[in-house]
């Protein structure tokens, strides 16, 4: 990835450096083939030869926290970069009006983009406006949670970003600079919130958080006859901040089902109303 404050992320500068072929090798053998996806910055020349060759090996790549340039841009996805990480994020502070690296992100076709929809990685308007760019056929829900999610607000130190603090309003930032350190909201929080930033339906929200994704990573991921069933059954309503999680299922088995932790009163609609599945 980019080495330059702002396309770093919360990234520890001496780890940064070149995709290396030699190294998705030593992932997978240490992993036994489980890395289905690597996301890369394509601003030096060895990115497009790693696209093509990690393509070839069933790998996909994902541009993100890149300074990278419309020409390099189209280079990677004319190599087979197919994807965009959490876009819009993993970016400067400051950009040229255009062209950049977002505009570039938004207008190619080839490229399906992730979003964070947690209320402080995009404003509003900013993700109504690339969700109507990219087309929800194009676009997918990332949490970026990390491990603080759910955590009481303060100051923490973690292995990626160091110094954190995460305020009342769930915002994970680096101590200091004006940079978040990923997310500490959770998925089931970032459809309601999508729900809400985009004025979606909770079926167009469910599409891009559990849909577009069960397409991408193939049987897995999508609910049909002969694939596994994972699903999760919960309640929600109209200005509710997160979908209530009731029951999870993973390969047909349950494997977690609790009380209702809400605060919140309980709509008033049937069950059949209230309760969808993804």
């Amino acid at each position: 990835m980019s080495a330059e404050d702002g396309p770093r992320g919360a990234h520890v500068i001496d780890h940064i450096r070149q995709a290396d072929l030699a190294e998705l090798e030593r992932w997978q053998a240490a992993c036994d083939g489980l890395v289905g996806m690597v996301t890369l910055s394509p601003h030096s020349p060895e990115a497009v030869g790693f696209v093509a060759e990690a393509g070839r090996r069933g790998v996909r790549c994902a541009i993100g926290h890149t300074h990278a340039t419309p020409e390099q841009i189209l280079h990677a996805v004319d190599a087979g970069a197919g994807y965009s990480t959490h876009l819009g994020n993993g970016a400067h502070a400051t950009l040229p009006r255009h062209p950049n690296y977002i505009w570039s992100q938004l207008a190619e076709d080839r490229l399906t983009a992730g979003f964070i929809a947690d209320g402080h990685h995009l404003p509003a308007e900013t993700f109504r406006a690339m969700l109507r760019a990219k087309g929800r056929a194009r676009a997918f829900l990332v949490s970026d949670a990390t491990a603080l999610a759910g955590m009481a607000p303060g100051r923490y130190r973690t292995a990626v970003g160091g110094e954190v603090e995460l305020s009342e309003d769930g915002r994970l930032s680096l101590v200091g600079t004006p940079f978040l350190a990923g997310a500490a909201r959770s998925l089931p929080d970032g459809v309601a919130c999508a729900v809400d930033m985009a004025g979606l339906t909770l079926a167009a929200a469910l599409e891009l958080a559990s849909g577009n994704p069960g397409r991408i990573v193939g049987d897995r991921g999508m609910l049909r006859p002969g694939s596994p069933a994972d699903l999760i059954l919960f309640r929600w309503a109209p200005g509710m901040a997160t979908l209530h999680i009731e029951l999870v299922v993973a390969s047909g088995i349950p494997v977690y089902e609790g009380a209702d932790r809400s605060t919140e009163p309980r709509p008033a609609t049937t069950r059949t109303d209230a309760v969808r599945k993804i």
